[in-house]
């Protein structure tokens, strides 16, 4: 089998290191690794299943010699770096925001669209978390009845905000229970322990933020459904990993909870817990506890949209996934296996 060149941009921060355990779970044919940061963190030694590496300073001339990007760096570093890896030879997957919506870059979630993948200019994008982890359940059952209309609300984890703001939640959660005073917030907009945030980036549309705006967009995208509507509300929650969401999909045809079911039971990526009678709280629905540190988007309390005139046309779920493995790492890895395939 070829082995590739890999870099991964980004290398030290949260969906980077994530990274590079992906690529040894899901054994990628690595022969040889660079791992690119920024110049404060150049120079660390890192211990791989290929050996120790010297993180580099990302920099054009970094990208000489390598096959295969995996970016997990900022807008603008994506923006500054990436076409240069390209020139010189390199696919890119991107998991910033900076390339999602260009009309040449394909934007893949490979349970979904992984042939738009193989259409590439020479950069593909990684959607947004939320919109990973809502549209991964979301595809079969389009796939059966033909989404429409989606209404949305994500429980978003500290994560989202990488490394500091994982710490950050868990340096307020210690104050609270020593009685210290908590310090002001840093990574998020407001205290995060104890509370909820609603708002996740920036006003983009009509009072929609830009986080909430992806999934439309984005959706759009993947599915090939110009026309798909969506109003989405995320709020930043209390919880260290792993998002989930509350999801109703109005559909062009009937759909019974039986179907539903059963195609979300047998869907790729998907696991299906959805048992209000079992006796254990793990096996009656998905809880963030329960989908971190693995890649599968789980699934449960399957319902009836009791709003929906129509009512065989609607159904709601809720949905948990890790947000820094499939959400983001997983996903990025597994694009880059379509390239090797």
């Amino acid at each position: 089998m070829k082995k590739y060149v890999v870099a991964i941009v980004g290398a030290t921060g949260a969906v980077g290191t994530q990274m590079l355990t992906c690529l040894e779970e899901q054994q990628f044919p690595v022969g040889a690794l660079k791992l690119l940061a920024s110049p404060r963190s150049a120079g660390k030694v890192v211990s791989t299943p290929w050996g120790e590496v010297t993180v580099e300073a990302a920099a054009p001339e970094a990208f000489d010699g390598v096959d295969i990007v995996l970016g997990a760096a900022e807008d603008d570093v994506a923006k500054a770096l990436y076409p240069e890896a390209v020139r010189r030879g390199a696919v890119v997957v991107d998991n910033s925001h900076a390339f999602r919506l260009d009309e040449d870059v394909p934007l893949v979630i490979p349970e979904i669209n992984a042939a738009d993948a193989l259409t590439h200019k020479g950069i593909i994008a990684n959607p947004n978390c939320a919109t990973i982890i809502g549209l991964v359940p979301t595809w079969p059952l389009h796939q059966l009845a033909g989404v429409k209309r989606m209404i949305v609300s994500t429980y978003q984890a500290a994560s989202g905000a990488g490394v500091p703001g994982m710490r950050e939640l868990e340096e307020q959660i210690g104050c609270m229970g020593r009685g210290e005073e908590i310090p002001a917030p840093a990574a998020f907009a407001a205290q995060l322990a104890s509370n909820l945030i609603p708002q996740i980036g920036g006003e983009k549309y009509q009072g929609f933020t830009s986080e909430e705006m992806k999934m439309q967009n984005e959706g759009r995208k993947i599915m090939h459904l110009p026309d798909l509507r969506v109003n989405c509300t995320c709020v930043r929650v209390p919880v260290l990993r792993s998002h989930s969401e509350s999801v109703t999909l109005e559909f062009e045809r009937d759909i019974t909870l039986e179907q539903a079911r059963e195609v979300l039971a047998s869907a790729p990526g998907v696991k299906l817990v959805d048992n209000l009678a079992a006796e254990s709280a793990h096996d009656r629905w998905p809880m963030p506890l329960d989908t971190t540190d693995q890649d599968l988007i789980w699934v449960g309390r399957v319902r009836r949209d009791i709003s929906n005139p129509d009512a065989l046309r609607g159904i709601t779920f809720w949905c948990c996934g890790d947000q820094i493995r499939k959400g983001a790492a997983t996903n990025a890895v597994q694009i880059a296996k379509l390239l090797c395939e």
